[in-house]
């Protein structure tokens, strides 16, 4: 069992096999792990009952599908106990597409993908901005993604 944890090494290791490929059959998994696919698919359902496995998604390359602006947006809000509103009305706009409450500067900080520059523009001031409870904020536009990798596990 990993310290803190309710997985062990077999479980680290199936997610591990997972989050570098999401689409490797259970059948795959087993072979590679010396394991029976039941014993995989098992598993499987446990993490996903415990919560540590919360879903499964596709990831899109938004430049091959014409959104070439990867923004973030600082935002500061006027209460935070207007948090819980504030993020709400985020959540409608299908631009963002990561949400985080954090201390520091900002209360709210987002990721959101847009076509271009007035696309960005667009989103800013027609919807971000008429939001109530947004006091200002500060946008910051990815020059490039470096890299990207799954969380690791100990």
């Amino acid at each position: 069992m990993l310290p803190n944890s309710n997985i062990d090494n077999l479980d680290k290791q199936i997610l591990e096999t997972l989050m570098r490929d999401a689409t490797i059959p259970y059948t795959d998994i087993a072979k590679q792990l010396k394991v029976s696919s039941g014993t995989v698919h098992v598993r499987m359902k446990k993490l996903t009952q415990l919560g540590i496995i919360s879903s499964v998604n596709l990831h899109v390359n938004p430049a091959k599908v014409g959104y070439d602006i990867t923004a973030f947006l600082g935002i500061y809000l006027e209460k935070s106990s207007m948090y819980d509103d504030v993020t709400k009305e985020l959540q409608q706009i299908p631009e963002i597409v990561d949400c985080y409450y954090l201390t520091g500067n900002y209360s709210i900080f987002v990721k959101m993908y847009c076509r271009d520059a007035a696309h960005l523009k667009d989103v800013l001031h027609d919807k971000v901005q008429r939001i109530n409870g947004i006091d200002r904020t500060e946008t910051f536009i990815s020059l490039e993604q470096t890299f990207s990798r799954p969380m690791m596990i100990d």
